[in-house]
């Protein structure tokens, strides 16, 4: 809070300049910041999406490549050479094993012609015979106790990628290196029987591989990486970012992204597993060259904040001026004003608020000038007032006193009955004038009261009975004076006279909700439910019914509507008189004013008291 105090004080000047750059600065950063988070999102998001499409394309091609594979070992199976050189007897095979040999590896050097992906082709038979275009084996080795013609047995006739060859005793002409190729399988079964009749082999260079993944490049040095499904590599460049991906990092997923932290680098990793090929393409590459356009849309977006605030800071400095300086000009002129210069004027001509609020100065000084004027005329004529007041106050003075004397000639005639009519009548006057004051104690009031009922008593003698029970602890309190005795004396004239027998008034007084309660009960002949309503109307309207007072003096009621207009002009609502009254007779009104402990309420300041 006094912080906030602080800022109000600052000079209107930098309240604007600071107004200014708020307006204008913050929400470009905060719009920066949106877009910024925006296009990183949107630009992440299409990163990933065309990398997937790279991937996919590439496993496409894979599946291309292996399709094509699959479909060479059927053509080659079907052929009748092969098939005879699977199913004939050792004695036909080796009368004519030559010619069929040779029929068979011109039949597969036309696949290795047509097909450049193909590295070499072997067809062995479950005796262990074997023919090829490429390979060769050593000598007295049985080549279906081979690692890979095990597994193309047990894929029982299943299409197989057993990836690159390792151990096995198969060389080829070309000699290609183990990583150089991948290997593919299939076992030929008889349909009947549904025995092994052979197996056929063939390497896919890893050249073409090589030639559709090495030319995608992910940014300046990711790259696409080629893993089979016991996460082997198949393909990667020579220079990779990371040598090999633990199978955890991909394992139970066949698409996805990742990021991890090798060697200091955050590196991002997409990758797609082709269901066909079984193996999984990988994109690698460093996460900070997705944000290079970023970086480059937030270099622009803090070089516009920069220019906006050099030109924006003496901008709005020239535009606070523009509306402080004139505010100062005015202030000064005040200034002068207060110290009491009522002559000063406001001369520039403008028609915006400034001009508006100076031309009003000026009325305002004039409008002064003529309240002095007459405020001057005005204590002249008070002083004149008081003397007059002074000169009649002596009447009421010596009429009391007057009243003092009878008092005393009366008691010493032994007349106490009208010692005692005339003492309260004295008293009645001297709480009356109390001084000329508006307020007076509690006590006061009920002395007031007492004096009148006592007047009245000795006119009505047994009819009228009164009783006030007022505790002592509310004596000091302060009320407005005058406000029991019209109440008591509507009680007396439209109550207790109206009834048969004697009637009775009590008056009490108690602090309720922090609220001093004064009660006037007497069991007089009541109000009827229209009568009631009538006054709870009349009291809710006091305050302009008493206004004209010619017309409601003379009206019911019209000392009460006075005592309720001069609370609420005092203590405004919440206070005020309650009326209740029923037919059987009786009426109840009850009185709410504030809690005065000292005498602060004086004439024209009611209210603020």
């Amino acid at each position: 809070m006094k912080r906030w105090i602080q800022i109000n004080n600052l000079p209107i000047r930098y309240k604007l300049i600071s107004h200014f750059l708020i307006i204008s600065i913050i929400p470009i950063i905060c719009l920066g910041l949106l877009i910024n988070w925006t296009v990183e999102r949107v630009l992440e998001q299409q990163a990933n999406e065309n990398t997937l499409q790279l991937i996919s394309k590439v496993n496409e091609t894979f599946e291309f490549y292996i399709d094509n594979m699959q479909s060479i070992t059927y053509y080659i199976a079907f052929n009748e050479n092969v098939q005879d050189f699977f199913g004939q007897d050792e004695e036909e095979q080796q009368s004519s094993a030559d010619n069929i040999e040779y029929d068979i590896q011109r039949y597969l050097r036309n696949f290795t012609t047509l097909s450049p992906e193909v590295a070499g082709l072997l067809v062995v038979n479950n005796e262990g015979d074997y023919v090829s275009n490429e390979f060769h084996a050593s000598a007295n080795q049985d080549l279906t106790k081979e690692s890979w013609y095990q597994e193309a047995v047990d894929n029982k006739g299943i299409f197989k990628i057993i990836g690159q060859p390792e151990g096995r005793n198969i060389s080829s002409i070309v000699n290609y290196k183990n990583d150089e190729v991948v290997s593919v399988v299939r076992a030929v079964v008889d349909p009947y029987t549904q025995e092994v009749q052979g197996v056929i082999l063939i390497d896919l260079k890893l050249r073409v591989i090589a030639e559709t993944v090495g030319d995608v490049r992910l940014g300046k040095t990711g790259y696409l990486m080629v893993v089979d499904d016991q996460n082997q590599n198949i393909y990667q460049p020579d220079d990779p970012l990371i040598e090999t991906i633990p199978n955890e990092w991909i394992e139970g997923e066949n698409s996805g992204n990742f990021s991890k932290k090798i060697n200091s680098q955050e590196l991002q990793f997409i990758f797609q597993e082709s269901t066909f090929a079984n193996w999984t393409t990988i994109g690698v590459f460093p996460a900070e060259e997705t944000t290079f356009e970023m970086r480059e849309i937030q270099f622009y977006l803090v070089v516009f904040v920069f220019i906006l605030m050099l030109f924006g800071i003496p901008l709005s400095y020239f535009l606070s001026n523009s509306i402080s300086n004139p505010i100062s000009q005015l202030m000064t002129f005040m200034r002068k004003a207060e110290g009491g210069n009522l002559d000063v004027r406001y001369k520039e001509k403008r028609d915006d608020e400034i001009g508006l609020l100076g031309r009003s100065f000026n009325k305002m000084l004039v409008q002064i000038n003529q309240l002095l004027s007459l405020t001057e005329r005005h204590e002249r004529q008070k002083r004149e007032a008081e003397f007059r007041s002074l000169q009649a106050n002596i009447n009421p003075h010596f009429l009391y006193n007057t009243l003092d004397t009878i008092q005393w000639m009366a008691r010493k005639q032994k007349a106490d009955d009208v010692a005692e009519v005339v003492e309260s009548l004295a008293k009645l006057f001297r709480i009356g004038l109390s001084k000329g004051r508006d307020t007076i104690t509690l006590l006061e009031e009920i002395e007031h009261i007492e004096s009148y009922l006592m007047i009245q008593k000795t006119r009505y003698r047994n009819k009228l009975n009164y009783r006030i029970d007022v505790h002592e602890s509310l004596h000091s309190l302060y009320v407005l004076k005058f406000i029991l005795q019209p109440i008591i004396e509507n009680a007396i004239y439209h109550g207790i006279k109206e009834r048969r027998g004697a009637g009775h008034i009590v008056v009490t007084a108690e602090e309720k909700e922090q609220k001093l309660s004064v009660v006037i009960e007497d069991d007089g002949i009541g109000m009827s439910e229209s009568q009631l309503q009538e006054m709870q109307k009349a009291l809710s309207e006091a305050i302009k019914r008493t206004e004209n007072q010619g017309e409601t003096r003379s009206k019911k009621g019209y000392g009460m509507l006075n005592v309720q207009a001069r609370i609420l002009l005092a203590f405004g609502e919440g206070y005020g008189i309650h009326v209740g009254s029923n037919d059987n007779g009786g009426t109840t009104i009850e009185i709410l004013l504030p809690i005065l402990f000292d005498d602060r309420m004086v004439k024209g300041d009611l209210y603020n008291a």
